[in-house]
Order: structure tokens, then sequence, then C-alpha cells
């Protein structure tokens, strides 16, 4: 078998640019489900364990999606691809004020449910088309430098979400549920979703003009990839996708636990609102990391980096478990700006070691986002369990930091697949 070298087109970097805005774009989607799960909580008045089915909807999607996505991929090429999930992320927006007029809260979960499908194809035609666009040994620096850009979509998600969910109608000082007060706040709902929606279609109408430009710097070669069971031939591939569903089930159970634990009496006794805007702190942390990961990436090899900051965020959750008041709430904030360089470097770490072909790898690591609907159920049901104490529900994340610092240390002390081809290749 030969291999083939290319040269980063001349469009590379316009490319990348434009590329980037869908990282953004995703990232201020999902982390609306944050601020969500407080809103439907109070208005449909419900446990935190059906109250986090939100997140569960949204996650799922990643299971039953991601895979035939790979297909998707290969047949469609990126721009297309990128162009289906864009419409498809348009449509679920549509859902939810259809779902609020009937006032049924399973239809919430539907469009949830159809948005992150979207989601799901854009990020397997997203996240390998970042490591395509330019030399490969700075593939961990790019997809880390776009993913900052995601947490900055993450950052403003969380802090405009709660101004609009969690203000006026049942959240009005002093306010008690009844029709109207439901009412007003289920339309706070519909025009989150309906300005996502034409946010989506901007984005769109954006990919759409670069078309060309996306397709001459990156053209997908890699038609084995439309067979994505070939992933589960490699070893790497499986355990990179196992690691992306810890860490990814880890992140959102912190997060869908930020609005509530940091509201609750034991930690600041703040309105839920304010709350929710500081939960902005978490997923800013994340991108403040992002950015400082993209120069550390430069002198510091991405297995040891990764090791580093498992170890730092799985210290920060025993902190929260076992303290209360300001120091469990810094220590719960402070975890995001550990978690910042953690996928990024998970999802290029095992593209580099896996066997199987890009997108078939890609499919199967995306496939693993469906921790987020797992840990974060289980996350809930403890706090229920603990009489709405949110403290113990760390415990979930802080075991899935330890399986990472595995990963970590094994991708660490492992070669790349063309070092080992070259190895081998030498000694004959």
């Amino acid at each position: 078998m030969t291999e083939t070298t290319t040269t980063p087109t001349k469009g590379t970097t316009l490319a990348f640019a434009y590329v980037t805005t869908l990282f953004f774009a995703w990232g201020f989607a999902t982390s609306l489900i944050d601020p969500l799960i407080a809103a439907v909580r109070r208005v449909f008045d419900l446990s935190f364990t059906e109250a986090f089915l939100t997140t569960f909807a949204w996650f799922i999607a990643y299971g039953v999606a991601s895979l035939p996505a790979a297909a998707v991929l290969a047949r469609l090429g990126y721009s297309r691809a990128i162009l289906a999930a864009l419409a498809t992320m348009v449509a679920g927006c549509l859902i939810v004020p259809l779902s609020t007029m009937v006032d049924w809260y399973p239809g919430i979960l539907i469009a949830l449910f159809v948005i992150a499908s979207g989601v799901t194809l854009l990020q397997v035609a997203a996240n390998p088309l970042v490591a395509e666009l330019g030399a490969k040994k700075s593939s961990h620096l790019r997809l880390t430098l776009s993913q900052a850009f995601n947490s900055l979509g993450t950052t403003i998600g969380p802090w405009l979400g709660s101004h609009v969910l969690l203000t006026g109608g049942v959240f009005a000082a002093g306010a008690v549920v009844t029709v109207a007060t439901r009412g007003e706040s289920m339309r706070a709902i519909d025009l989150a979703f309906l300005a996502l929606g034409g946010f989506f279609a901007l984005v769109a109408a954006f990919i759409f003009s670069a078309r060309k430009q996306i397709n001459a710097a990156a053209p997908v070669t890699d038609a084995a990839g439309s067979n994505f069971l070939t992933a589960f031939r490699s070893p790497w591939a499986i355990f990179g996708a196992v690691a992306i569903f810890i860490y990814v089930g880890s992140e959102v159970a912190i997060g869908s636990l930020m609005t509530n634990f940091l509201a609750s009496e034991s930690i600041l006794n703040r309105p839920l609102e304010e709350a929710g805007k500081l939960v902005a702190l978490y997923w800013g942390g994340a991108m403040v990391g992002r950015f400082v990961g993209t120069l550390l990436l430069r002198f510091i090899p991405a297995g040891w980096l990764l090791a580093m900051c498992t170890v730092a965020a799985g210290i920060l959750c025993f902190v929260v478990i076992q303290t209360g008041g300001t120091t469990a709430a810094y220590a719960a904030l402070s975890i995001g700006l550990f978690n910042s360089i953690m996928f990024p470097t998970i999802f290029t770490l095992t593209l580099e070691r896996s066997s199987a072909p890009t997108s078939a790898t890609s499919g199967l690591l995306v496939f693993g986002i469906i921790g987020g609907a797992v840990l974060p159920l289980l996350a809930g049901r403890i706090a229920d369990s603990a009489g709405g104490v949110l403290n113990p529900a760390f415990w979930v994340p802080l075991l899935g930091y330890v399986a990472l610092t595995v990963f970590a240390i094994a991708a660490a002390r492992t070669k790349v697949r063309g070092e080992v081809a070259a190895t081998v290749s030498g000694g004959h």
C-alpha cells in the first residue's frame, strides 16, 4: 500500500475560518439546555430526573444518528452534509412552538432530538474536516482552536438563555404558577428556539456561499468510511469512543447540575436567573482553556497535557463533594477550565491511532457523545435520592475523570500510526 502526501490547498485558511463558525453554532445551541432544564422543571413541575430528560433527548440523538452520519458524509461530501445538518436543525427549532401550543412536554423532547440529530451530522463532518485542513502535526492545535470558538458559543448561550428563559412568567419575583404565568414562560421558550432557528438559517447561508472553498480545501476521498462498521475493527477507535462517552457525559452532567447547584441554599443561595448566568463562567473557563491550550500544545505532547487536565478536574470534583458554599461553587465553575482541551485532544489522538477510515472513526467517536444522555441522568438520580442535595452527584464526573486519565496516559505512550509504520519499515 502506498501513502500519498498532500500539500494544503491555497484556500485552506479561509475554509478553516468558515468551518470554525459551525463550532460556535452548535456550542451555542447545546449550552441552551442548561437554563432550559431549570425552565421546564418549573413550568412543567418536574423532578430533576424528569427535567434531565431534555439532556437525554439531546444526547441520545448522537447514538442514533452518528453512525449513519458517517455514510451521509461519505456520500454527500463535507459542504452538502453540513448544509443538510443545518436544515435539520432549523426544522427541529420549529417543532418547539408547536409543542408549547398544545402544552406537551414530550414534544419539546422530540424537538431537541431532531435539532441534536442535525448537530450530530455537523460534528461528524466538521471535526475531521478541521483536522484535515492543514498539516497533520498541527491537527491537535487546529481542532483545539476551533473548539475554543465552540466554547465562546457555550459561554454566551447560558447567559443569553437564562435572560430569556428564566425571567418573567413563573420566574418573576413572587410569581405563582398559573395558566397565565406558565403561558408567558412558554412563549419565552418559543422565542429562544425561533431565534435559534433563524441563527442556523443564517449560518447555512454563510456555508452555502463558501461551499466551493470548503470542497476544494478538503475533498472527501474516504469512500470506505461509508461503512461505519469498519471502525469497530480498530481497538483505538473503540477506546476513543469510550473516552468521548465518558468525557461528554461528565462535562454535561456538571453543566446540567450547575444552575440548580449554584442556586441552592447550601452553595450560593441565588435566584435561578442569576445562577443560570453564572454558568457562563463554567463554559467561559473552557473557552479560555482552549485558547491557552492552543499555545500549550506547541510545547507539550497532547496525551500528557490531557492527563494533567483530567487529574486537575477530578481533584476539583472531589472538592465540590467534600465542601459547600463559595468553595464548592468556585471549584465547580473551575472544572470548565480543565475540560477545555479534552474533547479535541481525545478526538485527534484517536484519529492518529485508529486503523479505520477517517469518516468511520469520526462517526464512532461522535457516537460516543451519547454519554451526555446517560451520565447526567445518573447524576440526576443521585441528586433525587439525596433529597435534592447536588454535591454527591459530582461522584459521576469524578469517576469519569479517573477513567480519562487512563486513556490519556495510554495515548501518550502509544505511537501514532505513521510512526509505527515508519518504525516497522526501518527494521527491514
